[in-house]
């Protein structure tokens, strides 16, 4: 196999595929990059069995072959070199490393049999439509920082996407949540999507995904089954199996009815949560908020390193409540509100709060309070 790539094609299919790639692998050859040259493309793929990541890119081949090469290694040797080298990879011959030369630069790297290498097996993904980037950006942005960490709840480890109706509209919508808090956004179902199956997407694609969608403008292909889901990026394909399980009724923990409303300048509100925090106790980082006529009174005190307490107006004219909320989770939903104003829907001091956002009518966030 002998073909030549330019520096910056090399640097981006290598940067879209090695993040794959975890540092510690049990098994070599997952440390590895498969290189497969036919054509006019070189195609890259990398894989930890769970997901799959697959670009191809225009390379000029001199001899067609495949060959699998440290992922890492070989990210950080394109990135170390100048702009606008080329940059030729071949093996072959007497040596049984590949050489990597650009310039006077050269390299010798271990190889392993591109037999060995796993492939994904394909399965037949019954359900395909076509999504805008920006919009699947949008609902990954706005539910991700909900996702459980918690593995022993591991059909909370990822987004639950799936098909939906509200008030006679079709959706497709994004759901995560840890327990504590819950995100919800929603976007126009794409046609074609109706007959989706409700998945569960693990946390590691979603930050792939998310990646690969900051150089992509256009629309991405979206293929379902039960079992895996594939995204089509322009000329990078990511793969993945999803979590088997089922995700919970979360509708029935979305308060509707909570009659207690407060309107809050969200810039204000985050900044000022995040001062008083700043004497918290560590664990659960617990900020008291006392909502009174036109008035808001956030408060911390911790009996080892003092308390805090700042005063915002508000827009309230309901009884007095006090109600306590971690403050990460609050800087969190306070971090993805778009309009200047945050609303929040009360019932009392020891049920769930929801939060909706005055410039996006399509997300809304469920957070469960704390004693305080």
């Amino acid at each position: 196999m002998k073909l030549t790539i330019e520096r910056a094609v090399l640097l981006k299919a290598l940067g879209h595929v090695q993040a794959v790639v975890e540092r510690r692998n049990t098994i070599p050859i997952l440390s590895n990059v498969l290189i497969n040259a036919s054509g006019e493309h070189a195609r890259f793929t990398a894989t930890d069995l769970d997901m799959e990541i697959v670009e191809e890119t225009e390379a000029r081949v001199e001899s067609e072959g495949m060959v699998t090469a440290p992922a890492h290694t070989l990210y950080e040797i394109a990135r170390k070199l100048p702009e606008g080298a080329e940059v030729t990879l071949e093996i072959g011959g007497a040596d049984p490393r590949m050489t990597l030369s650009a310039g006077r630069s050269q390299f010798n790297l271990p190889v392993l049999p591109p037999g060995d290498f796993p492939v994904m097996p394909s399965e037949d993904l019954a359900v395909t439509f076509t999504a805008p980037a920006e919009e699947l950006a949008r609902l990954i942005d706005k539910t991700r920082f909900a996702i459980s960490t918690e593995e022993t709840r591991y059909y909370l480890n990822g987004i639950h996407l799936h098909a939906a109706e509200r008030d006679g509209r079709k959706v497709l919508r994004a759901v995560a949540t840890d327990g504590h808090r819950l995100a919800l956004a929603e976007t126009d179902l794409p046609d074609g999507a109706e007959a989706m199956p409700a998945v569960i997407v693990p946390r590691k694609p979603i930050q792939e995904l998310r990646r690969l969608l900051e150089d992509l403008d256009d629309g991405v292909e979206v293929s379902v089954s039960e079992g895996k889901i594939r995204f089509q990026l322009g000329a990078a394909v990511l793969t993945s199996k999803l979590i088997d399980g089922s995700f919970p009724d979360y509708e029935r923990v979305i308060p509707r009815e909570n009659d207690k409303i407060m309107k809050v300048d969200r810039a204000p509100f985050a900044q000022a949560v995040d001062r008083v925090a700043t004497i918290s106790q560590e664990k659960s980082r617990s900020v008291k908020l006392t909502v009174s006529d036109s008035n808001l009174v956030l408060a911390v005190n911790n009996p080892e390193s003092g308390a805090a307490s700042e005063e915002l107006g508000a827009d309230y004219g309901d009884e007095e409540i006090s109600i306590g909320f971690n403050a990460r989770y609050l800087l969190d939903v306070a971090g993805q509100i778009e309009g200047d104003e945050a609303i929040f829907e009360f019932a009392d001091s020891a049920s769930p709060t929801r939060v909706t956002d005055s410039g996006d009518p399509n997300a809304e966030y469920v957070l469960m309070p704390l004693r305080v």
